[in-house]
This record gives C-alpha cells, sequence and structure tokens, in this order.
C-alpha cells in the first residue's frame, strides 16, 4: 500500500527516495495523531457507556488499555502509556497534538512532552503547551534530549512543588531487572534515586582505576558488582537454579539443536552442555530427572511425568515450561499468575488446556466486563483466544519446544548450578 501511494520507482534518483523517506516519516506522524484521536474518544465513549450501566467509578475503564495495546499489536503493558498520551494530547495539549498532525514532532517526541508534564495540572499543562511550541517552531533540528529538557525546564518553573513530589514519589519504584544480551550474556539494570545510582557507578570506577590486574576497566567494575552484591568472588561457582530445556539428541551431541533457558531465551547447544556438565561435575550438586513429552507434529509440551505428590504443583511446573512467558498476545511478560481461562466459577476446569500462564497485569485485564478467553487443544497445539469488550478477537499458540519431533528422553538437573535440563519424548 505504501508502494502504492508514494510510487516507489525502483530507478528513482537519490533526491526522490530522500524526498519519499521524508513524506513517509511525516505520515507516521499523522496517523500517530489520529490514532491518538481515536484513542481519546474510544476512552470517552467507555466512560459514558459504563456511566449509563452504573459501574461503579474505581471499576470504571478497566481493561481498556490492554485493549488499545492489543490494538497496537504492542505489550499490554505498554496499553496505559498509549491511553494516557492519547487522553494528554487530546485534552490537554492541543498545540502538541497539531505539531504531531503537521510532521513536525515523532510520535516519541511527543511522548516526551507528555511524560514530562504529567505531574502538572490542566491549566498549567496548557501553558506548557504554548510555550514550548511557541519557542521551538516548528521543533526544527531539536532532538529527543532537548525536546525531553525544555518540557523538563518548563515544568520545573510553573511547579516546582509538583517535581519535587514526582521525584519523590518515583523513588517508590525503585527496582532490578533483567534482559538478555548477545553471545550468552544478560543486562541487569538498576532503577534507583539518582544519589545512590551515581555514588554506585562511581565506587566502581574508583575500584576499577586502582586494580591494575590486567583486566579491562569494564571487566573489573562487572566484577565489583557481582562481587559486592554477591559477597563472592567472581570466579567462585554459584548456588543458582536453572530451568534449561534441551532434547536429549542435543545433550549427547548428536545435533546443535538450541537450547531454552528460562527467563533468557533461547542459548547455544554447545553452552547448554556445558551449563549441564559443570552441573554433572560437581560434587555439590543435586539432580533430579524428569521427563516431559511433546506432540510428534506441533512440538508442543503435552505431558510430564511429575514426581510431586501433589498434582497443582506438577500441573504449574507443565504450564509454566510450556508457555514460557504470558500467553496474552504480544505480551512477553515473566509469568507471574497461573489462570483459568474459562474461570472456576464458570466451571472452568484446572487442567492444562484450561490453565494458561499471565503476568499479573493480563490477568487482572481479562477479568472487566466483556473479556473472554477460551483455550483448545488442536492436534497437540495449545490455542488461546481473546475476545475484547469490543468484538475484537486475538490469538496466542503456545511455542514449540527445541528439538526435532523425533522419539526423545530427557532429563532434568538441579544442582548447585542447579539446573532442570529438559529434553523430550514424542507422546
Amino acid at each position: 500500500m505504501i508502494e502504492q501511494l508514494f510510487e516507489l520507482d525502483a530507478d528513482a534518483s537519490e533526491a526522490q527516495l530522500r524526498i519519499l523517506v521524508e513524506r513517509c516519516e511525516q505520515l507516521k506522524s499523522q496517523a500517530a495523531a489520529v490514532q491518538a484521536r481515536a484513542t481519546a474518544l474510544w476512552a470517552a465513549k467507555r466512560a459514558a457507556a459504563e456511566q449509563a450501566a452504573g459501574v461503579p467509578v474505581r471499576r470504571r475503564g478497566r481493561g481498556l488499555a490492554s485493549e488499545v495495546a492489543l490494538a497496537r499489536r504492542d505489550a499490554p503493558v505498554c496499553g496505559n502509556t498509549h491511553l494516557g498520551v492519547a487522553k494528554a494530547l487530546v485534552d490537554e495539549m492541543p498545540r502538541t497534538l497539531a505539531a504531531l498532525e503537521a510532521g513536525q514532532l515523532s510520535e516519541y517526541r511527543a511522548l516526551l512532552i507528555v511524560r514530562e508534564s504529567a505531574c502538572l495540572s490542566v491549566q498549567d499543562r496548557l501553558t506548557l503547551d504554548a510555550e514550548l511550541n511557541e519557542k521551538a517552531q516548528g521543533f526544527q533540528g531539536w532532538g529527543n534530549r532537548r525536546v525531553a529538557a525544555e518540557a523538563k525546564a518548563i515544568t520545573a518553573r510553573l511547579d516546582a512543588a509538583a517535581v519535587v513530589e514526582r521525584n519523590n514519589k518515583a523513588v517508590k519504584d525503585r527496582c532490578v531487572t533483567t534482559r538478555p544480551a548477545p553471545n550468552g550474556m544478560v543486562y541487569v539494570t538498576f532503577l534507583m534515586p539518582l544519589a545512590q545510582g551515581i555514588g554506585m557507578y562511581a565506587a566502581l570506577k574508583r575500584e576499577a582505576d586502582v586494580c591494575g590486574d590486567g583486566r579491562s576497566r569494564n571487566q573489573v567494575m562487572a566484577d565489583t558488582a557481582f562481587e559486592r552484591v554477591t559477597g563472592r568472588s567472581a570466579t567462585e561457582p554459584v548456588n543458582v537454579h536453572l530451568l534449561l530445556v534441551m532434547a536429549d539428541t542435543t545433550l549427547a551431541g548428536d545435533d546443535t539443536e538450541p537450547a531454552w533457558l528460562q527467563g533468557y531465551g533461547p542459548i547455544p547447544a554447545g553452552f547448554a552442555c556445558k551449563l549441564t556438565g559443570d552441573a554433572v561435575t560437581d560434587k555439590e550438586a543435586k539432580a533430579t530427572l524428569r521427563r516431559l513429552y511433546r506432540h510428534p507434529r506441533s512440538g508442543q509440551l503435552v505431558a510430564m511425568e511429575s514426581r510431586s505428590r501433589t498434582f497443582p504443583k506438577g500441573l504449574a511446573r507443565f504450564i509454566g515450561i510450556r508457555d514460557r512467558t504470558c500467553r496474552t498476545p504480544y505480551c512477553n511478560a515473566e509469568i507471574r499468575h497461573l489462570d483459568h481461562a474459562t474461570p472456576d466459577r464458570d466451571g472452568g476446569k484446572t487442567s492444562a488446556v484450561n490453565g494458561l500462564g499471565a503476568c499479573e497485569a493480563c490477568n487482572y485485564a481479562k477479568e472487566a466486563p466483556g473479556w473472554q478467553v477460551t483455550t483448545r487443544d488442536r492436534d497437540g497445539t495449545h490455542h488461546a483466544e481473546f475476545r475484547t469488550p469490543t468484538g475484537a478477537r486475538y490469538y496466542s499458540l503456545a511455542p514449540p519446544l527445541p528439538g526435532t519431533p523425533v522419539r526423545q528422553k530427557i532429563s532434568l538437573l538441579e544442582g548447585r548450578l542447579s539446573i532442570d535440563l529438559v529434553t523430550f519424548e514424542a507422546a
């Protein structure tokens, strides 16, 4: 459709292609403005309908943010941001919305302006909107940092107390998160108050400045952070528990099919075999063996040998291994709740087919009026269908497990590296 709209020509000159790129960027901004207006109008109509239906104020709007995110094919956790930005632009920041419609601002830069002014009253926000756009004169040449800095400066001048209060509230959001990095590495991110974060970084830099043992500056800082957090040397084995899913043919060295490490993602076969080898050769390691069964065609998990004395515990482990992350479409959050797709109060069974792994936010969102989630098993593939109050349908399939769909056996190792190693057998 874009090619038809702009008549993309393989023989176009570089200047023509540059103009095309510029027009596409302008179109994206204009589409974002229309999307914001539609989202704000959607929210207003939902609020009016719920008010007419007598829905209590505290329950109005539940689930709408998740609907917005799904409509945008985005993670539900982003829904509140999309909804809040749209309402702010339409109701409180008309000139910023106009700049977005004119292609002078990207959607992200409009988001930065909304975010920096979030603590202001409606009247102060209108003032900021006018002042910033008057000063920017079309935002020509303004990058992300300048847009955010100018909005922050005006916000601080209009209501310094609100800025201080927002900063104090932000302290409650301090946290530590991880996300995968290439080549078997991981990013560990600390979100904390400015003074603490700068102090931590300065302490690590000081350690690197005086080390001088041949390691690079960055290596010393990373090793020092690990040692001070865990109380162990960076070269000393660590007591952790891993759930590692791999085919027995990979474990035996017959193929190079990647394994799956829960909370991280796919890892190379060689690295997976090294982890299992370290666990087996460590005399202090403990090991548990467990067989899993997957469907010979779909490759999805269909059964698991359980050594637990209580069925719910084994079922919970089964669903966690099968789903890996929250099953809501586009959501990759960690599983926090094991949910009944059809609620127990409506006769839903506590079973693998009716069970879903869900993050906390998505589990609560589906409890809002008008949501319906159904599941089924079709030829070894676990399907979940999410239907929203507006009648939209979204689908989610459980991911296949590593390995080729042939008859395989499995071992699950727990140990001082404490690994759960899982290989498969066709059902």
